[in-house]
């Protein structure tokens, strides 16, 4: 079957029917691989409802999948293009977000980390590569926490700082069909307060190339039209929309990649 367009599989995603085959288990939130159809088309997706999410002290209640989708919308409408389509929808198990599905390239399997995030030996790390961090195994050994300067690593990365993602872990990296790196599990986004926590630090304070420069100047002119802004207050509270728009305004200031922050927890847990 030929890879679904952006609008098909949202038309796809939102109206065909839902049928669940069954649950990632080591997701802390329920997560059910399903699969919707209609008129003939079948895509396998990723469904979470909203009754499937655990609390979370720092987080509203019941506002992981809203936060998916948003993640969704600000990819597409800015440009980032680094999430798969994703709706807000019911299901068998009430209302929560449902995701394209990635496939793997042909004859290959998903490799959690698309083979440019990983955890190495100090004498592992390839030329080229991004340390981010040196820590210990569960063996006592010394590791290094490591990820690939490629330039979709670094859109990501990007992309993660304005939308605040609390939880860019090496096994939310994944490549599908086409080759391209996408993100998954954007349910702890968009907080109002600085949360970011992710394994792409690699570019920490070095400058923002103009090519990511101009998506985020895309994405505040979209939030000052107000269509975005409007879309996205569907979706989370105003001083969460107002804090997007602000971070975007404190990077184009800056013109660098964020630097880590002390006081706070910076890699999320675990991170892969």
């Amino acid at each position: 079957m030929e890879p679904l367009g952006a609008e098909e599989a949202l038309e796809l995603l939102a109206r065909g029917e839902l049928d669940v085959a069954g649950r990632i288990v080591d997701a802390s939130n329920a997560t059910l691989l399903a699969h919707v159809v209609m008129e003939g088309v079948t895509a396998a997706c990723v469904y979470k409802p909203v009754a499937g999410e655990r609390p979370l002290w720092d987080f509203p209640r019941g506002t992981l999948a809203r936060r998916e989708v948003a993640a969704y919308v600000v990819s597409a409408a800015a440009g980032f293009d680094v999430v798969p389509p994703t709706v807000l929808r019911e299901g068998p198990f009430g209302p929560g977000s449902a995701q394209l599905w990635v496939e793997p390239p042909p004859g290959q399997e998903a490799v959690p980390g698309a083979g440019l995030v990983d955890v190495v030996r100090p004498r592992e790390v390839v030329d080229g590569w991004r340390r981010v961090l040196d820590a210990y195994g569960v063996d006592g050994e010394p590791v290094v926490l490591v990820h690939a300067d490629e330039p979709a690593l670094a859109r990501m990365a990007v992309f993660d700082a304005v939308t605040n993602n609390a939880d860019r872990k090496g096994g939310h990296v994944l490549r599908d069909a086409s080759g391209a790196v996408l993100g998954v599990d954007h349910g702890l986004t968009f907080h109002a307060d600085p949360k970011l926590r992710t394994v792409l630090w690699g570019w920490a304070g070095e400058p923002l190339p103009q090519e990511w420069a101009d998506l985020v100047a895309r994405l505040a002119e979209l939030l000052e039209a107000g269509d975005l802004g409007t879309e996205l207050a569907g979706l989370l509270n105003r001083r969460e929309v107002r804090a997007l728009h602000e971070r975007c305004e404190e990077l184009l200031e800056a013109g660098t990649y964020p630097l880590p922050e002390e006081g706070r927890p910076l890699i999320p847990w675990p991170p892969f």
